[in-house]
């Protein structure tokens, strides 16, 4: 072979040859992409990493307190494992279940709910920190009614509006009977002082009636509402006013008020780029308070660093996209409306707890949804990602997809069983009179 030959073979091919390539590799995704399951597996695999790095970080983050307060290091972790355990057949169920169900179901879980809140003004009440908002059962057993009553609230919510989705330019139908029991709900939640909740809640309305088709009109002025309500709210009381102040006010005093946010973004500030390494975090060491809950944010981006803290929202934007496609290709509008309410609520509650561990929102006391120690908000937010689960395998084409995923895997087992059978087999060799 020639120089000249040699040096033609070795160039590298044009760019229109690479381009079909291009070409196929770009239609493989596209299809993955437009897949009727695409939705039910970025949830699923989203929801479960979060969960898994959730315990992780509050086994890491608890630890030490745990040690102080005299109980076992494994104490928080092992409570929180147990409301895992125990949100897990809520979610299974409600993976199964079709929108049918939830509709039957909207009106007497949403009076359920309003019933377990209306406990806090019972002796089961039971307070921490100012807030009124959890309720002993006996046994052990506490619970937070608000949590159940976002699930219930964004169910009702997708089924009065999915009925009432053409009429919604009339104000008496946009506005009732949402905004009034929807009132119900946050003045509630209000009477045990938890505004954090009640702000979630509120993000759970306004993402449900944009979704319905609510005139702008009749939204800016809904939302002149409630940012008003929010405001008398917020100055009524000193200690939201403090936080506030702490947050915006340029001087802070770093040893009082800002104490928390300091620890938090030293924390963050520490970990870098791979952090510190998985369970050396400083923070954790009664400097940061609630390590654990409210801040574990700040105790995940010091021990996994920039990375971690990465990942944590990638996964949330997962969720957000895996919900936004439910709402663009469901049919039914019902189904719409909820899974843009739980959108607004588990993006939205995770976008504020980053917020006020970064310094950026005052501090509300609000976890990290799947993340923080937490019973009742740990089930809850696992049962309303088993209905949105739910909600994608009712996506056109995902359940005869899914149904069609085992038959796909047991014909490829007998495969390759039947070629290993043909590996094991003698072969023999030689003519009929050799072999005798």
């Amino acid at each position: 072979m020639s120089k000249a030959t040699t040096i033609q073979a070795a160039a590298p091919r044009p760019a229109s040859s690479r381009t079909p390539v291009r070409r196929a590799a770009r239609g493989v995704w596209l299809g993955q992409w437009n897949s009727a399951v695409t939705s039910y597996y970025l949830l699923a695999g989203a929801t479960v990493l979060l969960l898994v790095l959730g315990l992780v970080m509050v086994l890491s983050s608890s630890s030490v307190d745990s040690l102080q307060d005299g109980d076992s290091a494994y104490s928080v972790f092992l409570n929180q494992a147990k409301f895992a355990l125990m949100g897990l057949p809520f979610m299974l169920v409600a993976m199964r279940l079709r929108p049918s169900f939830y509709k039957k179901m909207a009106w007497p879980a949403l009076f359920l709910a309003m019933g377990l809140q209306l406990l806090i003004f019972t002796p089961m009440a039971r307070g921490e920190k100012g807030n009124t908002n959890w309720v002993y059962l006996g046994g052990g057993i506490t619970i937070q009614p608000s949590e159940l009553a976002k699930v219930a609230l964004a169910v009702w919510l997708g089924v009065v509006l999915g009925r009432k989705m053409a009429l919604l330019g009339e104000w008496k139908h946009a506005f009732v009977p949402v905004i009034p029991v929807a009132m119900v709900v946050i003045a509630l939640v209000l009477a045990g002082k938890d505004l954090g909740t009640a702000m979630v809640l509120m993000l759970i309305v306004a993402g449900a009636l944009f979704v319905a088709g609510l005139p702008l009109r009749m939204f800016a002025i809904a939302g002149a509402g409630v940012i008003a309500a929010v405001a008398v709210l917020v100055v009524g009381s000193d200690n939201r006013m403090n936080r506030i102040a702490a947050t915006f006010g340029g001087q802070c005093d770093e040893a009082g008020a800002c104490y928390q946010v300091v620890r938090g973004l030293e924390g963050l500030g520490t970990g870098g780029l791979m952090g510190v390494g998985l369970g050396a975090g400083f923070e954790k060491w009664s400097y940061l308070p609630e390590a654990h809950n409210d801040f574990i944010f700040a105790v995940l981006g010091e021990e996994l660093g920039l990375l971690g803290a990465l990942l944590v929202l990638a996964l949330f934007a997962l969720l957000g996209l895996a919900m936004l496609r439910i709402v663009r290709r469901h049919p039914d509008p019902m189904v719409k409306i909820t899974t843009a309410a739980i959108a607004c609520w588990i993006i939205g509650q995770a976008l504020i707890n980053i917020g006020v561990v970064i310094g950026i929102l005052p501090v509300i006391g609000i976890p990290l949804p799947l993340v923080s120690a937490g019973g009742s908000a740990l089930v809850a937010t696992m049962l309303a990602l088993g209905i949105v689960i739910s909600f994608a395998r009712d996506e056109p084409g995902a359940r005869e997809a899914l149904a069609a995923r085992p038959n796909v895997v047991r014909r490829s087992v007998a495969v390759m069983g039947r070629a290993a059978s043909r590996r094991r087999r003698p072969v023999v060799t030689g003519t009929d009179d050799e072999l005798g």
